[in-house]
């Protein structure tokens, strides 16, 4: 897609719920909202209404909502319809973040439109969302190296060396936030795409 998306007004944290899924690869999504919402203040309420959890996030650069669903990864696509639809919030002021097996620990890239790659996640909300005119914050967490690894290495706990490289991508990734809301996405891209590789 070639347009440039709109300030964004609901950020998307995919990942699985419960303390069996809690440090998981699969959860990067649900780590990133979790840092916004813990250094700004926001608080996570459960909203049986859309099937998640949903903290306003207020900045001097504009409000946005930050979602978690609670439907498991697989079926993250209509917890995300149904808040955007209740706020009133088109697919483009989406920004949805999950983990990214293409992309190393420590590498962050932002993408709007494409394929959803396989991801169960993307798909379903490829599907309730009527395509992929959404945002996306793909967080690198490495690949196993072998197709049929690929379900267990995602439910799986990074090691010490790539969680901190996790860490430290999402703490940068978190930065750019204030301009995503601003609309401001070429500066975002800018800033995070020179920073390392891949």
């Amino acid at each position: 897609m070639t347009s440039r998306p709109a300030p964004i007004r609901l950020v998307v944290g995919l990942g699985n719920p419960g303390p069996r899924y809690a440090e998981t690869r699969h959860n990067a999504g649900f780590w990133f909202v979790d840092a916004l919402a813990r250094d700004h203040g926001a608080r996570f309420r459960p909203e049986n209404r859309f099937d998640g959890e949903a903290a306003r996030l207020t900045l001097p650069e504009g409000d946005a909502w930050l979602l978690k669903p609670m439907s498991f990864m697989n079926k993250s696509g209509l917890p995300v319809r149904k808040c955007a639809d209740f706020y009133r919030i088109a697919p483009e002021e989406i920004l949805v973040v999950h983990d990214e097996l293409d992309l190393e620990p420590g590498v962050v890239r932002l993408k709007h439109g494409g394929g959803h790659g396989g991801h169960n996640g993307l798909r379903d909300l490829h599907r309730h969302l009527g395509g992929p005119a959404y945002c996306r914050l793909r967080v690198g967490i490495g690949h196993p190296g072998e197709r049929d690894q690929v379900v267990p290495f995602v439910l799986d706990r990074p090691d010490r060396d790539a969680a901190r490289a996790i860490g430290e991508a999402l703490d940068h990734a978190a930065r750019e936030i204030p301009a995503l809301l601003a609309g401001r996405w070429d500066e975002a891209v800018r800033h995070l795409h020179g920073r390392g590789s891949g």
